[in-house]
């Protein structure tokens, strides 16, 4: 008999090895195949072999539900689990971003200064964002590469990166050659919304490592919208110097 499961957590090739490796060693498993991109796992079994079981085999950073079938009838409750099992997920995104913009809201509104609340809101949002990176150096550029087109291209950026965005996290903080800091910002998040976009528009199902491997994140229309935030703020900041 073959069921299929959803595991999440996997990034990479070598993930995708050893979920099948692992999976393997279980008694009565006969063979497994991982789909990465879509993060379904057939495993075909002489006995049946309950989800508790799978679930203590693998790994931690790896968790397995069994794949819901859709039909006519529970379609729409189906959805809905759904959407709200993502909302759930991206509850620590949402935290992370509200902190951040309430702290540059106070930091700026006595007098009230935009330009100002950019600035933090921006810089804060590189530090906070890089530190959850740097949790897991090893981990994120694995995550990273699955999705942005340098990375893909330049595995060494997929590595630097978190310290980019500490870097540029500092400048618009310290207000340090901001108008570079700004173009920068263009280019770097210009780069990884494309691979966002390209992402949600293919439907693959990977984790999101805007808050690197510590948290994990499914990669939804929230990603792309924190980054266009952050494009649309520089494009703003860089107007405002050249006018």
């Amino acid at each position: 008999m073959t069921h299929t499961y959803i595991v999440t957590g996997m990034t990479c090739n070598g993930c995708k090895t050893s979920v099948e490796k692992t999976l393997r060693g279980i008694e009565n498993v006969t063979d497994v195949s991982v789909d990465l991109e879509t993060s379904e796992v057939n495993i075909v079994m002489s006995k049946h072999i309950a989800l508790d079981t799978l679930s203590r085999t693998l790994p931690k950073k790896y968790s397995i539900s069994e794949k819901e079938i859709k039909n006519a009838f529970h379609s729409v409750s189906q959805e809905s689990i759904g959407e709200k099992s993502e909302l759930r997920q991206l509850l620590p995104l949402f935290l992370i971003f509200g902190y951040i913009m309430v702290a540059s809201f106070l930091l700026n509104n006595k007098p009230w200064d935009l330009e100002g609340f950019m600035f933090d809101f921006m810089g804060l949002f590189y530090i906070v964002f890089s530190f959850f990176k740097l949790l897991d150096l090893k981990g994120f550029p694995d995550s990273f590469r699955m999705y942005d087109p340098l990375a893909k291209a330049v595995p060494v950026y997929a590595w630097i990166y978190p310290f980019i965005e500490t870097a540029l996290g500092l400048m618009l903080l310290m207000r340090f050659q901001t108008t570079a800091a700004l173009v920068l910002t263009l280019v770097v998040l210009g780069i990884t919304t494309i691979g966002v976009t390209k992402t949600l528009l293919d439907k693959k199902s990977i984790q999101c490592a805007c808050l690197g491997t510590a948290l994990k994140l499914p990669m939804t229309k929230a990603t792309f919208i924190e980054n266009s935030i952050m494009i649309v703020m520089a494009i703003i900041m860089l107007l405002k110097i050249y006018n």
